[in-house]
Parts: C-alpha cells; sequence; structure tokens
C-alpha cells in the first residue's frame, strides 16, 4: 500500500492556481524528495495532505485514508509526524514545556534518543532559540512517537552541517526500520544523499517523478576542457551538448564547459583532431539538472540563470515553500 497519495489534486485560490492536477504516489518505506524553488506549490501540497487546506479538484490518501474526511484524517494522523518550515513554538515557553506538551498529545517513545541526536537546549525559552536550535527541537518532537510516516517542510534549513549529516544519518537507518519520509527541499544536495525517488514540481504543475539516479542519468554528464587554441564552434555542434561556455586565456589556450547528454564516444571523436591540455567528464551537479527544468530556455547556465528564472516564474501567491 502507498503512504501518500495524490490523484489530481489542485487547489485554486482564483488568481493562483497552487496546485494544478498532480497526481502521485509514495510507496511504504521509501524517502521521497518533494522539489521546487519556493512559490512552486510544495507548501500548499503538504498543507492540502494533512487537511488544512480543502483541495479544489482531486483526491489525497495518507497511509489509505482519505484526507478530506475528519475521522480518517484523525486516525492517519495518529500515525504521522509533521515538520514544518516554521514550526511556531510558543515563544514564551521552555524546549522541555514544548515536549511535555507534545508527548502529552501524541505520547513518547523516543525522546531521550532524540535529545542525545539532536541535543536542543531545553531549559532555555524558545525565545532565546536560534533557527537552528528551534529545527533541533522540531525534530524531536516530530520523531519522538515513533510514526510511520513523517511529512518535513525543509528539514535542515536551519542546521549546521553537522546537524545536517546526523540528521541524514538518522533518516536513513529509520527507513531501514521501515519509516517513510516525505520531505520538501530546494537544497539539491541533500536529495543526493537522502532520496530512492524524486517529484520535481513548477508552478504549480508536476513536472517528472523518478528515481534520482534515473534523473541523473538522463541528465547527462558536465565536461570541462582546456585546449591548446580554440575549437570551431561548429566542432562542437553535436546531438546532446547543451549550453556552452567559452574563456579565453591570453596565452595559455581556451576553456570551454558544457552539459553533454549524447554519446561520450561521439564526443571524443569530434575533439580527436584537436589538442589538448586536459579533459574531464563527470556526473552532471543537481544544480544543473535541477536547472534543466526550470530554464525556459532549454539550456543549462552555470551562473544559475536557469534557476533564477525558474525562481521568477513561480506563483506570486505562495510565498512559502
Amino acid at each position: 500500500m502507498a503512504a501518500i497519495e495524490l490523484e489530481g489534486l489542485t487547489k485554486d485560490y482564483g488568481e493562483v492556481l497552487a496546485n494544478d492536477d498532480v497526481t502521485f504516489a509514495v510507496e511504504e518505506g521509501e524517502i521521497f524528495g518533494y522539489l521546487g524553488p519556493n512559490g512552486a506549490g510544495k507548501t500548499t501540497t503538504i498543507r492540502t495532505l494533512l487537511g488544512f487546506l480543502s483541495p479544489t479538484a482531486g483526491t489525497a490518501r495518507l497511509l489509505g485514508n482519505d484526507v478530506t474526511d475528519e475521522s480518517q484524517l484523525l486516525a492517519a494522523k495518529r500515525r504521522l509526524g509533521y515538520l514544518p518550515d516554521d514550526p511556531g513554538f510558543d515563544e514564551t515557553a521552555t524546549g522541555r514545556a514544548v515536549l511535555d506538551l507534545h508527548a502529552s498529545l501524541k505520547g513518547d517513545e523516543r525522546s531521550a534518543e532524540l535529545l542525545e541526536l539532536f541535543d536542543p537546549p531545553l531549559d532555555r525559552e524558545i525565545r532565546e532559540y536560534s533557527r537552528g536550535n528551534v529545527e533541533k527541537l522540531g525534530l524531536v518532537t516530530t520523531f519522538m512517537h515513533d510514526p510511520d510516516l513523517v511529512i518535513l517542510d525543509e528539514p535542515t534549513s536551519g542546521l549546521d552541517p553537522l546537524l545536517q549529516q546526523r540528521f541524514n544519518e538518522f533518516v536513513r537507518t529509520e527507513r531501514e526500520r521501515g519509516l517513510t519520509v516525505f520531505f520538501s527541499s530546494h537544497i539539491l544536495s541533500e536529495v543526493r544523499k537522502l532520496c530512492d525517488r524524486v517529484g520535481i514540481i513548477r508552478d504549480g504543475r508536476l513536472v517528472t517523478v523518478e528515481p534520482v539516479e534515473s534523473l541523473l542519468d538522463r541528465s547527462g554528464k558536465f565536461v570541462r576542457l582546456h585546449a591548446a587554441e580554440a575549437i570551431p564552434v561548429d566542432a562542437l555542434e553535436i546531438d546532446g551538448v547543451h549550453g556552452i561556455e567559452s574563456d579565453t586565456g591570453p596565452s595559455d589556450g581556451t576553456e570551454y564547459a558544457f552539459t553533454f547528454t549524447g554519446d561520450v564516444n561521439a564526443l571524443l571523436a569530434a575533439l580527436r583532431e584537436y589538442r589538448l591540455h586536459d579533459l574531464s567528464i563527470e556526473e552532471a551537479p543537481l544544480e544543473e539538472v535541477f536547472m534543466r527544468f526550470y530554464d525556459d530556455s532549454g539550456g543549462s547556465e552555470r551562473n544559475g540563470a536557469g534557476l533564477a528564472a525558474g525562481t521568477g516564474t513561480a506563483d506570486a501567491g505562495e510565498s512559502d515553500v
């Protein structure tokens, strides 16, 4: 059984179509990344799944329960952990008081273990917390009742690199125990490290759902080459070359960089007649992959223009992720 199912999910605010016929499923025991820039529609999907918003059309199910049916939604939430982008804890309460409240509402099987792992300052008031400490307390409250499914909205945005690594290791271990994880993110490096599959959303519409490795394979390789002299433009006009950038130095030849989705042997054959100082072919960074879904021109710009273009086209009506 799928842990999360969406079919034709639509949320129309009138001037803004925040989710437009979104359909996908997250399998039990899977880590699923939901990607897109701010305003793409990620948080609308999450809020609809949790019953905070009513869909304009379509259906959604959590752990087999219809989210538009109040009794079924409550049954699902007993087995659910949720961490919003802004947890909104009472700033006058201490961390310990927050934990006690959550324990009284949903139980507490694992807080001792989680406190040792994430270590928020429990005896301080929330108003004195840094963004990172709020996130650490939020992680404890999310997992303390040992849920079957967790939904996380930008879960590592306030964590330092060491805590991010600790979080990643924890989530991978929990998946081995059978936990299902659905998280939204625009931090592509953590997607590579964690996810089994990803869904990419743009302007409220789902662009693709596929395994991370398939996404990377389909997105090709990143090529850097340093030629002794300039290579004619038409020599690099072969199938699979995208977004060529070049830089000619005063005396040491010309450097080129581009994404390549074609046959590597064909590329090497095209370059054979030129004297090269250096050539490297490596997996395209996930940032390049992401930009190819958000650059309307279809190109891949190393300076980030593609991603900026994607952010610029996002719905103005949804400011949060």
